[in-house]
């Protein structure tokens, strides 16, 4: 038996019939940033690449993931998913000296086109393309190894962070009052 409206509200709601012009699409999938790097991060666990996101760097910058492979190579991965944040980007350059492999992360529905300019030096950045599920890399990211020095630097500021951020999780009271300080 169909539930009868309890106010008059709803009555009004109910009977009211549907515009076309009210229709919205529905979304058939997440392309937010979020998604994005859920996406990515899931691709790079199943390959030993271990990340985190939003990583402040040395330089005032913020990664939007920063992890290490298994040779303890760092890699900084840029998210976009608009193309006018794509397009006015002109600070992703100042990641490229803190790590050894830099790519873009992108939704499916994106338009990659830009990415092949010399704007983007396509010849020392990864593409990879990401949903909230997985990830898929297009182009791979050469490696343009960190000096030594500069490396231990990254690996050890990552590593810190981590577990900053773990400690938090398991002693929130602890990390509030360091954080106050």
């Amino acid at each position: 038996m169909a539930e009868q409206p309890t106010t008059k509200v709803d009555s009004q709601i109910d009977d009211a019939p549907i515009r076309p012009d009210e229709l919205r699409p529905v979304p058939t999938s997440d392309h937010s940033a979020e998604a994005v790097a859920r996406g990515i991060a899931r691709m790079f666990a199943r390959n030993d690449i271990w990340c985190l996101g939003e990583m402040p760097l040395r330089n005032n910058r913020r990664a939007d993931l920063m992890g290490i492979d298994a040779k303890g190579h760092v890699i900084i991965v840029e998210i976009k998913v608009a193309r006018s944040d794509l397009l006015g980007d002109a600070k992703w350059p100042d990641y490229l000296d803190h790590c050894d492999r830099f790519y873009w992360g992108v939704p499916p529905d994106l338009d990659r086109a830009p990415l092949e300019g010399e704007g983007y030096s396509p010849d020392s950045c990864g593409v990879i393309v990401a949903d909230g599920y997985d990830a898929e890399i297009l182009r791979p990211a050469p490696l343009l190894p960190l000096a030594a020095a500069r490396r231990k630097v990254e690996v050890e500021r990552l590593a810190r962070a981590a577990l900053r951020r773990h400690h938090s999780q398991i002693d929130a009271r602890y990390a509030q009052a360091v954080n106050a300080k």
